[in-house]
């Protein structure tokens, strides 16, 4: 079982929701995005509930959905590291 890094962005956005501080998770991801050489603003930013990973302590995790506002596919590998949790 992988070990869960937890200053990933899915576990500090999950730990958000799971605090009930899920207001600030969007301002979150943007300042991750800005971090990434990206413009948040060209990014419609989408969280999904999921089931937390068999074995894992968490109940939930929060998958980070990133949605290019031009039409253009995000980049696969940007799209990845925002999901990252291992």
């Amino acid at each position: 079982m992988p070990r869960l890094d937890p200053y990933s962005l899915q576990m500090q956005i999950t730990r958000m929701f799971e605090t009930g501080q899920s207001f600030f998770a969007t301002t979150k991801v943007q300042d991750w995005l800005k971090e990434h050489n990206q413009n948040p603003a060209d990014f419609e930013i989408i969280f999904h509930q999921k089931p937390a990973p068999p074995g894992s302590k968490l109940v939930m995790v929060i998958e980070i959905e990133l949605r290019r506002k031009d039409g253009q596919p995000v980049d696969p590998w940007l799209q990845a590291q925002a999901n990252l949790n291992a």
